[in-house]
């Protein structure tokens, strides 16, 4: 095996020290920006909000499906368009109420944000709190 071969020689070319330190410069720099972003993903889910319903629902209310309604649908919930932070709707998720709701009411808001579409307000909050699990 000649010399140039050798894998115990292999850093002593300038080019393989030139190429193994942009690596471990390029590996050390990805380490350090992803762990900002993990931190700001959960910061965002503490932040972030869902109103319900948002301003396509206006002047509806909610059934016990998450369904919105006319108002005078029997059974149904007023929606006041409160706004529910993120981490109150990750509790909801785990079977608290939603702060301000009776049970029944709270349990037809989480209907309604399980059903949240693309597009739609509180959707991009709720998604990450899917991800997030």
């Amino acid at each position: 095996m000649s010399e140039d071969k050798n894998p115990a020689n292999l850093l002593n070319s300038p080019t393989n020290r030139r190429r193994a330190l942009m690596l471990s410069a390029v590996s050390a720099s990805a380490i350090v920006s992803v762990r900002p972003a993990l931190a700001q993903s959960a910061a965002s889910i503490v932040n972030c909000d869902i109103p319900v319903p948002g301003p396509h629902g206006t002047g509806m209310n909610i059934n016990s499906y998450g369904k919105l309604v006319p108002r005078d649908t029997p059974g149904s919930f007023p929606a006041t368009g409160q706004k529910f932070t993120g981490e109150q709707v990750k509790a909801a998720l785990r079977g608290r109420s939603l702060p301000g709701t009776s049970a029944d009411q709270s349990q037809a808001y989480v209907n309604y944000i399980r059903r949240l579409q693309s597009g739609q307000s509180g959707f991009t909050c709720y998604a990450s709190l899917q991800m997030s699990r």
